[in-house]
């Protein structure tokens, strides 16, 4: 009996992500990727300078550099990357699925971030920072219109991708009702809305929770704005209320955080 097609493309598609390989730089996001045990590393670009700064971790990884000079870098890296003398070539992360986190136990109430196709690999870089510090279960994008893991993305989020989990789900707005379903308070994060993040919290803070943000510009789309418990806003002084997406994702989790 043949497989129908929709069997065969799904295969063919986890075969492909299976695959795929992305090349991480810099000396912080190559030290941190070359020190995650569940990173499987392909191949360590590096000259002779950064292989001495990352002399231990390397001898911990067990991986053998290919030592290059530095006017002849040899990964295959934009020519505007800010390399520092190391690039790893490794296979990108498997963080499971969204009940895999959502449901996690932990210390308080869960917080999850989800973006509504937040394509900066800059902001999200910084986002999965934010994420770390302030202890959330993990980043969410969509898969499409949404930054996937590069090289770029690694060096923002400074060694956080390798310790934060991120994941990119098919539907944002599924993935909402999934997590209402889950028992979650999702909150999007709106400049016009009329209650503020603490207001909206308000005898919420010990239920889990997911944040959802929008692109720069465009913000949330109507699906998203439709489907989330509340729209809130981040108090401002005076008429300017406006923030990068990541300052606002850093703001709005410390001002959700769960207090006893």
């Amino acid at each position: 009996m043949e497989k129908p097609n929709w069997v065969i493309e799904k295969e063919q598609a986890k075969k492909a992500a299976n695959q795929e390989t992305v090349w991480l730089f810099g000396i912080h996001a190559v030290k941190d990727a070359l020190a995650n045990p569940a990173r499987e590393k392909i191949q360590l670009v590096a000259t002779r300078n950064a292989v001495a700064k990352l002399a231990d971790t390397i001898a911990e990884s067990g991986i053998e550099p290919q030592i290059c000079e530095p006017r002849k870098f040899a990964a295959p890296l934009d020519p505007g990357s800010v390399h520092q003398g190391a690039a790893l070539e490794v296979k990108v992360l498997n963080w499971g699925t969204l009940a895999d986190h959502a449901l996690a136990p932990g210390t308080g109430a869960p917080r999850l971030v989800l973006l509504d196709q937040v394509s900066d690999p800059h902001n999200v870089g910084a986002i999965l920072r934010s994420a770390e510090v302030f202890g959330a279960n993990a980043v969410i994008g969509t898969q499409r219109h949404s930054a996937p893991e590069t090289g770029s993305l690694a060096k923002s989020a400074s060694g956080s991708l390798e310790r934060q989990p991120y994941l990119r789900l098919r539907n944002l707005a599924q993935t909402i009702l999934d997590l209402q379903n889950m028992g979650y308070f999702v909150l999007g994060l709106d400049g016009t809305a009329q209650e503020t993040i603490e207001q909206a919290m308000e005898g919420h803070f010990d239920k889990p929770t997911a944040l959802v943000f929008g692109a720069e510009g465009p913000g949330l789309r109507q699906r998203t704005k439709e489907t989330v418990d509340k729209l809130v806003r981040i108090d401002s002084a005076g008429g300017f209320g406006s923030l990068n997406v990541s300052n606002a994702a850093a703001v709005a989790l410390y001002a959700a955080q769960y207090t006893s």
